[in-house]
Order: C-alpha cells, then structure tokens, then sequence
C-alpha cells in the first residue's frame, strides 16, 4: 500500500490491550516482548509455539506479557490470541525498526518490531522493562561501512530497563560496548562479570558492574530515577547458561567460515546480518537456533522476576 492510499487519518497512538492497560493502572509487573523473533527469526510453525511458550513464562513468574507489534496501522502493546497468531503465520509481515513506525503507521501496514522499535513504543506507553534475545550493535568493518544498529542510538534516549545476552557474536562485541558508554547506556552483568556472547555464555569482555538478583536491579533503577538526567536504557546482560551455549570452537569456526563467504559473495550492509545468521544455523545443524532460544526464555524469566522487583516497592 502507498502512503498516499490511506483517507483516514485514524489515530496513531499506540493501543494497549485490556490486560496490559488494566495491569499499569494496578502497578502490576508488566514485561515488553519483541515480535519480530515470532515473524522472522523462527521457523513456522515453531514460532507460534516459541511466542506462546515466552508470554507463559512471563505470567508464571506473576506479570503481565505486553508482545508489541503493529497490525493494519496501529501499534499494538499487548496482542490477544488471533493477533499472536497473525504475526507468526503471515508472511507478508514486515520488519519494523524505529524509523519504520511513522511510514508503517501513515500507510496502514503490518509489521513485527525489533528491538528498536519494541523498547521505543514500550517506553511510550509507560513499560518499564523488555526482554529480548540479544542487541544489535557496531559492525564488524565498522570503519570502512560506518555501519551500526539503530538499537544503540534509541537506547541511548530510552529510559527502558533491556535483558538480553549481548549482542549477537557476529558483530564486533569490544566497540559495541564502547559505544554503549559513549551514549551514556547503563550495562549491568547479571551474575557474570563478562560481557555475554549471544550464542555464548562469554564474549571475553569484561563489564564494570555486577549484580547477583532482581532485586539489585531494581535498586538501580530506583537510583537512575532519583539521579535524573538523560533518559539512557539500562542493560541487563544475562548470559546464556553454559550448559546451553553453542560450543565455543563450533562457533568460532563456523563464523570465521561465515565472514570469509560474505566476503567471497560479496554481501553488504543490512544483508550481512541475515546472511551470517543462517549461515551458522546451517552449519552447526541448528545448535546456533538452540542456544538461541535458550537465551530469549532465561531473558524473558528474568525479566518477568526483575518487573516484579520493581513494582514490589
């Protein structure tokens, strides 16, 4: 559809469904949850599956899911059954980041989020915190592509509390993190005092602060709240445990593999990610897809038990 096919204005402010409006209004725990893993990071029908099982683990741990996705020109925070299944089931569904939400809004499209676009619409309807898998970040090449996620950017002005394992191997981890402190965004090492590696437990870098419960965590964002300031995220790195991470010279191997066929193809700019991501589901015979999930369900656990913390008080 053309921007110019849609006659009526129509409001363009996000929507929140029942549960999700009536648990804000409660001080009840509320977690944000991307879609764009359900639309375009799983195989169907396992996607559906994956997004049922994540929303579950969020209600068992006593809060509320809050999946974000826009359908037919209006954001969503918080999707029934049938707008569940519509994400995971229609392939027409597009990729959303934050830059994308204006046009996708103005031409009555439908579209999954990412972490973009998820933490900057949670944010706006007065979520606190969101579980994802991992972040994007600075590239590898970065020097000669300029080529960043517009997650750190939005995260930099986001007063969101994020859980996530890293950011993803493929990218380059040591100026991921210093970019993050340069835009002033909090990281917090959860039980670990190195930076996760999506897949791995451990990129090798280190993180300048620990904390060891939801309730450490909480307190910090109590803290960052009565310092004011810039709106900065906060950065809860939850490694994926060791039992469950892709094996570590499997990884190492199969993505030196993956960078060196990029290259040889030569693929280039957004295409890159995509590329090295199926390459190493491809070949590590979907372990790299395992440790995936692995990481997205301990995230979204955490994240549920952290909302609790924070609304306890």
């Amino acid at each position: 559809m053309s921007l110019t096919a849609r006659s009526d204005a129509g409001p363009y402010a996000p929507a929140l469904s029942a549960e999700v409006r009536d648990a804000l209004a409660a001080h009840r725990p509320v977690v944000a949850l991307e879609s764009t893993i359900i639309a375009h990071g799983l195989p169907r029908p396992r996607n559906l599956r994956v997004a049922e099982e994540l929303e579950e683990l969020v209600r068992s741990a006593g809060a509320v899911p809050a999946t974000i996705a826009v359908l037919d020109g209006r954001a969503r925070v918080g999707l029934d059954k049938a707008e569940l299944e519509r994400v995971a089931e229609d392939p027409a569904m597009r990729k959303l980041g934050h830059r994308d939400l204006a046009p996708a809004l103005a031409a009555g499209a439908s579209g999954a989020t990412t972490v973009s676009a998820t933490a900057f619409l949670a944010a706006r309807t007065g979520l606190r915190i969101f579980a994802t898998g991992g972040l994007g970040g600075v590239h590898r090449g970065w020097t000669e592509t300029q080529d960043e996620s517009a997650d750190l950017r939005l995260l930099a002005r986001t007063g969101m509390t994020v859980v996530c394992a890293g950011v993803k191997s493929i990218l380059d981890v040591p100026a991921t993190l210093q970019r993050l402190e340069t835009l002033g965004v909090g990281v917090l090492g959860y039980g670990t005092d190195r930076f996760p590696g999506f897949y791995l437990s451990s990129s090798g870098e280190p993180v300048d602060w620990t904390v060891e419960s939801p309730e450490e965590v909480a307190e910090v964002m109590r803290a960052q709240d009565a310092l004011g300031g810039p709106d900065a995220a906060l950065i809860v790195a939850n490694p994926v445990p060791r039992a469950r991470q892709l094996d570590p010279a499997l990884h190492d191997r199969v993505l030196a593999e993956a960078l060196a066929a990029c290259r040889e193809r030569g693929v280039v700019g957004q295409a890159v990610t995509p590329f090295l991501l199926d390459h190493l589901m491809r070949h590590t015979k979907g372990a790299s897809l395992e440790a995936n999930l692995a990481a997205v369900r301990g995230n979204v656990a955490l994240a549920a038990r952290i909302a609790t913390a924070w609304t306890a008080r």
